[in-house]
């Protein structure tokens, strides 16, 4: 007897955007491999590394033979309580470390935090353009997105009179801020970040800093916090999410870590010994020395580094032939609508295609981060330094000096 088979199909949960980025990634690791040389320019990553004690500590770990068991669902003590005095020197607060959860990179966080912080129908607000991990990990767990288009008039940051607006739809469950954001650079100020927090006290609306690029700032910009402002500073009832992968350069490691409100520290607890028992053991005890002195200053060097490459790039912006750019405060990306080059590819997906398969440098479309307007804009990651950026300025304008039509462009479209 001939018995059809169930119709399985994928939840609707699972029905998110792929991270373009990555696809790009594996398109640079594809030409590379055939011989190409590619400036990739697409994702957020340092390309210094880990500070040296925390490398030295992971070989010796490894080396020692040590059996690497689980740890605690938090993390480990050493490496919670380490985090708790990183507080108290950049920004004078007195943590408890027992309110310090250790996570599998601050994606683990997300996912932790919003599974904690909000029900399935609950209405949560972001800007956009924004990191497209915090709609995509919204929608999977059945929240609301609330989008808040916000532009350069608020330097791509909500204020409360937007957050007014949305919350005039349909109450607010919760707000994601990130200073220095992604993929603008863009920070949000003491004053400002005060008004947004006591917006969200008055309206019971449940506040998730994402303070991961803090460190990676540029004094020349402005800014009057040389750190960034931590939400705790304001209100120890906002869920802030940081990781190890920016200043500390360690994107890989897969290590990040929350500070939790008092009523989320059990269901977080419980949570993260469901999810994923615990973050990677080698990772935790080899983190520890990444607040030693010596790998501070590591770090510090390699934040001026950027702010040389920032530099560099600002300093040629007439030569990328781009448009209008966001002010890159801090972070290491130059977001930027492609001005005339619109007119000439169509699209910024089918101008960066059209850049890696023929000048080799990869950057990422704005799709990504704004899906209503991003095609019109792209991303550059400036995290490889000034010698890359230096050699894709050139390879931009040499592409640029050729002819391109909208016909020739559209075997680029994606």
């Amino acid at each position: 007897m001939t018995t059809t088979p169930p119709a399985f199909s994928p939840s609707r949960r699972s029905q998110v955007q792929p991270f373009e980025v990555m696809d790009i990634l594996d398109r640079v690791a594809v030409l590379r491999a055939e011989g190409r040389d590619v400036v990739s320019l697409c994702a957020g990553e340092p390309s210094g590394g880990a500070p040296s004690l925390v490398s030295q500590a992971a070989a010796a770990l490894h080396a020692s033979g040590r059996a690497l068991t689980y740890t605690s669902a938090l993390g480990i003590r050493e490496l919670r309580t380490e985090i708790a005095g990183h507080y108290r020197r950049w920004y004078g607060l007195d943590v408890d470390p027992a309110r310090v959860a250790i996570t599998t990179g601050s994606s683990g966080a997300f996912v932790l935090g919003f599974l904690a912080a909000f029900d399935a129908g609950d209405r949560v607000a972001l800007a956009r353009p924004g990191y497209p991990a915090y709609r995509n990990i919204l929608r999977a767990l059945g929240c609301e997105v609330v989008e808040i288009d916000c532009g350069p008039e608020v330097r791509f940051q909500p204020t409360p009179e937007l957050l007014d607006a949305a919350q005039a739809a349909g109450p607010l469950a919760g707000l994601i801020v990130a200073s220095p954001a992604n993929p603008t650079g863009t920070m949000v100020d003491r004053a400002e970040l005060t008004a947004i927090s006591q917006w969200c006290e008055a309206h019971s609306v449940r506040l998730v800093s994402d303070e991961i690029y803090h460190g990676v700032t540029y004094p020349e910009a402005g800014a009057d916090d040389p750190r960034g402002v931590c939400a705790w500073e304001i209100d120890d009832r906002a869920l802030v999410i940081s990781s190890f992968s920016k200043y500390w350069g360690m994107t890989g490691w897969r290590l990040g870590w929350m500070l939790l409100p008092e009523d989320l520290a059990r269901p977080v607890d419980a949570l993260a010994g469901n999810v994923a028992l615990c973050p990677p053991a080698p990772a935790q005890y080899a983190a520890v020395p990444a607040f030693a002195e010596e790998s501070y200053l590591e770090c510090d060097e390699a934040v001026a580094e950027f702010a040389r490459t920032r530099k560099l790039l600002l300093d040629n912006e007439a030569r990328l032939g781009w448009g209008t750019a966001a002010p890159a405060d801090g972070a290491f990306y130059y977001w930027a609508d492609l001005g005339t080059q619109l007119d000439r590819f169509g699209s910024s997906a089918a101008y960066a295609k059209a850049l890696i398969e023929e000048a080799g440098v990869a950057i990422t479309p704005g799709g990504d981060f704004d899906d209503r307007a991003g095609g019109r804009s792209v991303r550059l990651s400036f995290a490889a330094g000034s010698i890359a950026v230096g050699e894709a300025i050139e390879r931009i304008a040499a592409f640029h000096a050729r002819p391109h039509t909208m016909a020739t462009s559209r075997v680029y479209r994606v």
